[in-house]
């Protein structure tokens, strides 16, 4: 799903984003309701970047990526929180690109979530490239989703990806391609 956000692009850089787990809900510019084998997930854009909520069965998450005021918590490249049999994982990035690279990326990320079923694509007024996005599913019995975050005025993608659920012993875990 795509939507032209009908707000001030207030996220002015990369570095102001900070990550939060567990906080209630924020405003939402826009939402996306996805059920996902006993798994509720709601895909919401803030006015400062994105927050998800989970409810699964043994449990539910909140966690949000934004441009939080008053935070001192900074996006950390990863995280890794156990709580129970429940696991979560959070890793971020930020990609400089030049401005010809980072159209076409805009584009190439804005065309792939709002065709998916599970996705979620907000862009801001007065840049075609400033957006917020952000893709769910399920795999191997875990929740996972990719958000990303544009700042066109300095060439940086902000892309994140997020894996929540019960863990996978080992053995159970397929081989990764090199």
């Amino acid at each position: 799903m795509l939507t032209t956000l009908t707000t001030a692009y207030t996220d002015t850089r990369a570095s102001d984003l900070a990550w939060a787990l567990g906080r209630e809900p924020l405003p939402a510019l826009a939402c996306l309701d996805i059920e996902l084998t006993d798994a509720k997930l709601q895909l919401r854009l803030l006015g400062a970047s994105h927050q998800v909520l989970l409810e699964e069965e043994g449990g539910s998450c909140s966690e949000t990526v934004a441009c939080i005021p008053g935070s001192s918590t900074p996006l950390p490249l990863g995280v890794a929180k156990r709580k129970g049999d429940w696991e979560y994982e959070f890793a971020a990035r930020v990609e400089v690109l030049t401005p010809g690279s980072f159209a076409g990326r805009a584009q190439e990320l804005i065309a792939l979530v709002s065709d998916h079923p599970h996705g979620l694509a907000g862009v801001f007024p007065g840049s075609p490239h400033a957006f917020t996005a952000l893709l769910a599913q399920r795999r191997e019995g875990q929740v996972h989703w990719r958000t990303w975050h544009a700042y066109p005025q300095d060439g940086q993608l902000v892309a994140t990806r997020t894996r929540v659920g019960v863990r996978v012993p080992t053995s159970q875990l397929r081989p990764s391609a090199v």
